[in-house]
């Protein structure tokens, strides 16, 4: 718990002056406050006894200047503990953001996406609005508490009793609320999860429901999470419900209690026991009491409901990346060349089988290899450990002669680029999007990294040209337009390894076939491996590696495997027999 305080609480900085003054003010208002009804009671009192229009007037002038005083400080308390809380949710957001960069896919893999962006919205909220709460309620109301006692035991005498039997019955409520709702918002916020994940599912995917008419599917299966989120939330809110006509209860039982007797006895003594100023103070300061303990309630329930909110949060701050960078890391990748010696590799410490299993490899600068083999065969498992997008379980990968592991990881994902087999495109022109592989790219590169992709013939035809608007996710463009682009973005790194992860399955064979040429023209320095579907491809690869089963079945040219490996013999040959069917 106070580590979790002290994680949330450094999110802070240049917004804790605002945190600590707050309080300061909030003393200020309370202490005020209590003052009041003890200036009316002897105000009650001078005109119960006759006093002047004078004194009156002096007493009238005391309260307003006190009144003002008071909601001065009461603004300028609100002012602070806005400040305060937006900045921390800021900074909180802030923070999971750049750590999430850090992240690998092993973390973001353990957390989920949907996870990562509830904790990144509804749970900082949550947390904003109860330091909010804590900073400015959690001070006041023990503050008040403890004034407005102490004035009720002074100026109530015998009366205040009733504080003895009122106050221990709303604090067993307090505690059996809080008790019963923590477990309730800790189930909720999973099934937000759950929530999330749907909606982000769905838009994302949003072609594939519409061609397949599921629309009425995808309602069904939202309408079960939101009504579970609303089923827990609905149930949390009905216990906490009941804080409400329990102080509503007490106040009216301590202002019945207060009236009755208070007056009996001022008829009973004439005055000389409790007087009529007294009784009205005695009142006001009742209302305090229980309006503090209501504050109390208020405070509770919403750190009940951002316990679980902050757990998450610092999960994501705590959470260290699996990959890092080393102590004195090479900053300089020497060739193009990569090595696998005795690989075995697993996503996940727990999982009983490895995705690799036994790879040994030795690919030399400028070498085009080719990577064939069916779904499931881990084929982007294997060239997503080159750029160390995840680390061996076991054995050595190197790239220029050097551990992966020894490189700064800038350096060593600049010179290996990868197009991944999901093509992400960015809102922004085109020339914007390119420029994510080099952001001080000129117009000159740009269009010759385009050409090589066979890109600059299509964009050509835009009427913005480069400047043309991509939509999100690269919702504008084609397929296979969008897989050129992406090839076009990682050449503009210039990088000594280029890793197509089946890049390009949605162009023509004929632009596939361009594409591959131009690389063999004009980038023969750079080690390029292709992964692909198609035999035709990878054929003209000066080898081809075949997988199957997180292992490597077969090594060779497209000519030496026809003959010697039986599982690209069968590939080969159904392609070839689909092709002369579809003639």
């Amino acid at each position: 718990m106070k580590y979790m305080i002290k994680q949330l609480t450094q999110c802070l900085r240049e917004y804790k002056r605002a945190a600590i003054i707050t309080p300061i003010f909030i003393v200020f208002e309370v202490v005020l406050e209590c003052i009041i009804p003890l200036i009316i009671a002897n105000l009650v009192n001078e005109i119960q006894g006759g006093c002047g229009l004078d004194v009156i007037g002096k007493y009238g002038v005391i309260l307003i200047i006190m009144a003002c005083l008071s909601l001065l400080f009461g603004g300028l308390a609100g002012k602070t503990s806005a400040t305060a809380s937006c900045g921390l949710a800021k900074n909180l957001r802030k923070d999971m953001f750049y750590k999430v960069q850090e992240f690998s896919f092993e973390n973001i893999d353990r957390f989920s996406t949907s996870s990562l962006v509830t904790r990144m919205t509804t749970d900082v909220m949550n947390v904003q609005m109860a330091f909010m709460m804590t900073i400015r309620l959690a001070v006041r109301a023990p503050l008040m508490f403890l004034f407005a006692i102490i004035m009720a035991f002074i100026m109530g005498g015998k009366l205040a009793t009733i504080f003895v039997f009122v106050v221990p019955i709303l604090i067993v409520v307090l505690g059996f609320v809080v008790k019963i709702t923590m477990p309730l918002f800790r189930a909720v916020f999973k099934k937000y999860d759950r929530l999330n994940n749907s909606i982000q599912e769905n838009v994302k995917s949003m072609r594939v429901v519409k061609s397949f008419v599921r629309e009425d599917y995808e309602k069904q299966k939202f309408q079960v999470a939101a009504e579970d989120v609303c089923k827990d939330f609905t149930k949390a809110e009905r216990i906490l419900a009941v804080n409400a006509p329990v102080m509503q209860f007490c106040l009216y039982a301590v202002m019945l209690f207060v009236m009755y007797f208070g007056a009996y006895i001022i008829i009973t003594t004439q005055g000389a026991q409790v007087n009529v100023g007294q009784l009205s103070s005695l009142l006001t300061y009742g209302f305090q009491i229980l309006m503090s303990l209501m504050m109390v309630s208020m405070i509770f329930v919403m750190i009940t409901m951002s316990m679980e909110s902050a757990k998450r949060i610092v999960e994501v701050l705590e959470d260290e990346s699996t990959i890092k960078n080393p102590e004195n890391p090479l900053m300089e990748v020497k060739d193009g060349s990569i090595d696998f010696e005795a690989v075995n590799f697993k996503y996940a410490k727990t999982a009983h089988k490895n995705a690799l299993s036994n790879i040994s490899l030795h690919i030399n600068s400028g070498e085009t290899i080719g990577i064939i083999g069916g779904t499931g065969s881990s084929k982007s498992s294997l060239i997503q450990l080159i750029s160390r997008l995840y680390d061996a379980t076991e054995g050595v990968v190197k790239v220029g002669g050097a551990d992966v592991r020894e490189y700064d990881l800038d350096t060593l994902r600049n010179q290996v680029a990868v197009v991944l087999q999901k093509n992400v495109l960015f809102s922004g022109t085109i020339k914007e999007n390119l420029r994510w592989g080099n952001k001080n790219a000129s117009d000159e590169e740009m269009l010759e990294a385009c050409k090589l992709a066979q890109a600059d013939e299509f964009i050509q035809r835009f009427p913005d040209k480069y400047d043309t608007y991509i939509e999100q996710g690269g919702a504008n463009v084609s397929g296979g337009q969008k897989q050129r682009l992406c090839i076009a973005r990682a050449l503009l790194k210039k990088p000594k390894v280029l890793i197509l992860d089946d890049s390009t399955s949605a162009v023509d064979t004929k632009t596939d076939a361009l594409i591959r040429q131009a690389f063999s023209e004009f980038i023969p320095e750079t080690t390029k491996i292709i992964i692909a579907q198609r035999i035709s491809s990878v054929q003209d690869s000066d080898r081809i590696i075949v997988m199957d089963g997180g292992t490597i079945n077969g090594i060779g040219t497209h000519e030496e495997l026809l003959k010697t490996n039986e599982i690209y013999r069968e590939v080969f040959m159904s392609q070839n027999k689909a092709g002369e069917e579809d003639e």
